[in-house]
């Protein structure tokens, strides 16, 4: 019996240990890493075919655990920052941090650890990407106190989203590149715009707590306007990108899928009715990433990237 008992007892903390994983990992909504992740790709794989016409797999690889790991740290640190305004939001009141499910320690655990994941991979890359880790890291914290101080915390996620694309380039290269710069001003402008629009949920939550955003400032008419501009913007850049970078065919039709998923986007989410919000920036914006990269791959491919 106390055989078995100590058996049962050694077995508890693997559980646990596991239950706050998920936890964690819910918390800073690791699926959502479908978003940045197939345009730094784009990137990484379009600077491997001017470098040299092949798919450097190792590099790929940190260039994936690079953006996981800084992702997964500015989530952390943006719900830790926002918990007690998170607390006060019916829509965020459920959150990890605000219910107990994981604690602020160990959310500054996880965030810990996915920034030294990252710091780690910036430094296996070469010794510009590490050089530059840290600036990529600031806009990432700044940004939860955006919405303090700002009308337009979104154009900070944009810069924070921005730097992808840029550091998967310099990741393959390890210089400077306009093309990069292009592609990832394209990305920040888009998720800035689809940031305009996921803040329209808010409206009344931010006013009343003082948070401040487009919507809570403007209403939420101005900030679909502006979500709309910043797509059309989103559009020229990707336009300019291709161009900049001799895309062919298979890129130029995932551009077409990409500019009809950003009017179907717009064409469901109205000032007057938000019910598909969550269409709109979940399933839409993560089509968006994904088609563009598959197409963009086989343009690559067709071009005579190899693996």
């Amino acid at each position: 019996m106390t055989t078995a008992d100590g058996i049962v007892g050694q077995g508890n903390p693997a559980p646990e240990a596991t239950g706050k994983v998920k936890a964690f990992l819910r918390l800073v909504m690791i699926e959502h890493s479908v978003f940045a992740l197939p345009f730094a790709y784009i990137a990484a794989l379009t600077a491997m075919f001017q470098v040299d016409g092949t798919v450097h797999w190792g590099t790929l690889l940190l260039v994936t655990v690079c953006m996981v790991g800084l992702r997964t740290f500015a989530m952390a640190a943006n719900r830790i920052i926002d918990r007690e305004i998170d607390a006060r939001n019916p829509r965020t009141a459920g959150r990890e941090l605000v219910t107990g499910a994981v604690s602020v320690r160990s959310a500054w655990t996880g965030a810990g650890i996915a920034l030294a994941v990252f710091l780690g991979s910036a430094a296996l890359l070469n010794p510009l990407c590490l050089a530059l880790a840290p600036v990529a890291v600031i806009p990432m914290v700044v940004y939860p106190y955006g919405k303090r101080f700002t009308n337009f915390p979104h154009a900070i996620l944009g810069l924070a989203q921005a730097m992808g694309p840029v550091g998967a380039w310099l990741a393959v290269t390890g210089e400077w590149s306009g093309d990069a710069v292009i592609l990832g001003l394209a990305v920040g402008v888009w998720i800035g715009g689809f940031d305009l629009i996921f803040a329209c949920q808010d409206v009344a939550a931010d006013r009343a707590e003082g948070v401040k955003s487009v919507p809570a400032r403007f209403g939420v008419p101005a900030a679909l306007w502006g979500a709309r501009g910043a797509h059309v913007v989103t559009t020229g850049l990707l336009v300019w990108y291709a161009l900049a970078t001799g895309a062919g065919a298979f890129f130029w039709a995932g551009l077409a899928v990409v500019v009809a998923a950003f009017l179907y986007e717009h064409t469901i989410v109205k000032p007057h009715d938000l019910s598909r919000l969550n269409r709109a920036f979940f399933t839409v914006n993560g089509f968006i990433g994904i088609a563009l990269f598959v197409c963009a791959v086989l343009d690559l491919a067709v071009r005579g990237l190899t693996v």
